[in-house]
């Protein structure tokens, strides 16, 4: 591509958008989302009619996400060629990439991603190289990760979803009208004053009427025939940037689907259209349940009106009757309960619905285990349903720390780092740019950490002590938490100090330690 137009970039954005129409992607993710936050019943113009709202995804999605990204993440980086790097590289970059992920607040991100996986049916992370931010040395420039909704990610072919493979990939943004223009001026764009506010408000949480200012900004990725991935933004009609060669062999994108949808780039959320109509039955069929028990709980006064000419409940007050009072007719009647077989429906749809999106008893903790082991064995056991979730998710961060490995080839250049060599810390300066990545064979390997909890921990300590094992009582107490012992160091000292005083007795003691030799 010799030339690159706004006007070739927002066709290939709308044929992006009409794919996502055709999927009904835009209506999909605008009705997952409200019923996730509880807007259950927008759309309903139906004043008189109670609006319950008993939301089995407000418990689903947060359990789903704490069981996919509860586990701590290892990162392990291994080189097998010898001599292809200096210095101890393996180290070099495992640092590197953690304080990326910990700068970033890659983790926290993490939690989105799954939490708009399993509402809007995909994740993506976007990564820049921001050169002007300061690090707090000679060098300048951070990784920076922003999290993209699956409305705001066009695949050049949305039949596959593999992103490396893309012909291009288009990024969408909305952004103020006043914002991208004052951003275009600083840039030195020549026509910043022709930037234009569109209505292409297919994006969820966009109110057209209020939110009337905003343009749209589309970040352009595409490879060359050299296999490098090259960079531009325009709006519609105005490009704000010149075509950079970014120097990238891989996308700066990573993408993960909850299910994966067969020929398409979209998965398929948690939230199914098949459970969206589970609950809004659950909630009609709740609605109908209050307007009965408002309407029919209390039992209703029938009065002969021939006799009675006024009733009234007023305490004490006397009520005017026509002929003898005997033979006033009054009583009360009371409705018959609704059928006990319309509650048992609606606790078995309740029932049904999470047992088939992978919700049980055990998984939300409704059950009282005996033991420690039982408390694994059931926690294992519940997340089971969600294993190719998680395995998807590990996928997805291993492409991220590989996007993050190739800016760093890329934009770090010389920067001083610190890592550990032989038990001490060491601050080098590292040219990152010289460094022989093709040579090194990098292998990353992305998974749970192992399983720790406190409760285990401590009972572990306290086996391995009553059994012999750890003899010493000081390596005993370094293995409980500290919060469980108060002054646990001063303890921990003074049993040391007592342990020296007993080696030393027998030193200065000369007879007394030929007795305990005898």
């Amino acid at each position: 591509m010799n030339k690159v137009q706004p006007s070739d970039i927002w066709k290939k954005y709308q044929s992006g958008v009409s794919y996502n129409n055709s999927i009904s992607l835009y209506d999909t993710v605008g009705t997952n989302e409200n019923f996730y936050i509880g807007k259950q019943w927008e759309g309903l113009n139906a004043p008189d009619l109670e609006k319950p709202v008993l939301n089995i995804f407000a418990r689903a999605i947060p359990y789903f996400n704490s069981q996919i990204v509860s586990d701590d993440i290892g990162i392990d980086i291994k080189t097998y060629k010898e001599n292809a790097t200096p210095f101890n590289v393996d180290k070099i970059l495992s640092s590197e990439i953690e304080k990326v992920i910990e700068q970033s607040k890659a983790k926290t991100k993490n939690r989105d991603a799954i939490r708009n996986a399993a509402v809007d049916g995909d994740a993506c992370f976007y990564l820049r190289f921001n050169p002007d931010q300061e690090i707090g040395q000679f060098a300048k420039g951070k990784i920076e990760i922003e999290t993209v909704d699956n409305t705001n990610i066009i695949f050049g072919n949305p039949f596959i979803d593999e992103v490396q493979e893309q012909p291009y990939i288009i990024i969408v943004k909305r952004s103020k009208l006043s914002s991208v223009k004052a951003q275009a001026k600083k840039d030195g764009i020549t026509d910043w004053e022709q930037i234009q506010a569109d209505s292409d408000n297919n994006y969820y949480g966009e109110n057209s009427v209020a939110e009337n200012d905003l343009t749209t900004v589309l970040i352009y990725l595409w490879k060359d025939e050299k296999g490098l991935v090259n960079y531009c933004k325009c709006t519609q009609n105005i490009m704000l940037s010149k075509v950079i060669n970014t120097g990238y062999k891989l996308y700066p994108v990573a993408y993960m689907s909850w299910i994966k949808n067969k020929n398409s780039y979209h998965g398929i959320p948690a939230i199914t259209s098949g459970v969206v109509q589970n609950q809004i039955y659950i909630n009609t069929l709740w609605a109908l349940f209050m307007i009965h028990q408002k309407k029919m709980a209390f039992p209703q006064i029938f009065y002969d009106a021939s006799k009675i000419q006024k009733w009234t409940n007023k305490v004490g007050q006397a009520i005017k009757v026509q002929g003898s009072p005997n033979e006033v007719v009054a009583t009360g009647f009371r409705a018959p309960d609704f059928s006990a077989q319309a509650m048992e429906l609606v606790e078995k749809t309740i029932q049904y619905t999470k047992e088939f999106m992978g919700i049980t008893d055990a998984a939300m903790g409704n059950v009282r285990p005996d033991n420690t082991s039982a408390i694994i064995a059931v926690q294992k056991a519940s997340a089971a349903p969600l294993e190719l979730q998680k395995l998807s998710f590990y996928q997805f961060v291993e492409d991220y720390v590989r996007v993050i490995l190739e800016i760093i080839r890329v934009n770090y250049g010389s920067r001083e780092v610190y890592y550990e060599e032989n038990g001490e810390d060491v601050k080098n300066i590292i040219e990152f740019d010289k460094l022989h990545y093709d040579a090194m064979e990098l292998n990353i390997e992305v998974g749970a950490g192992s399983y720790w909890s406190e409760i285990t921990q401590i009972q572990t300590a306290d086996n391995l002590f009553a059994n012999g094992i750890i003899k010493d009582a000081a390596l005993y107490l370094e293995s409980i938490p500290d919060k469980y012992i108060k002054n646990k160091q001063k303890i921990i000292d003074l049993i040391k100090e007592q342990a020296q005083q007993q080696q030393l007795m027998p030193e200065q003691n000369p007879q007394l330690a030929q007795q305990i030799a005898l």
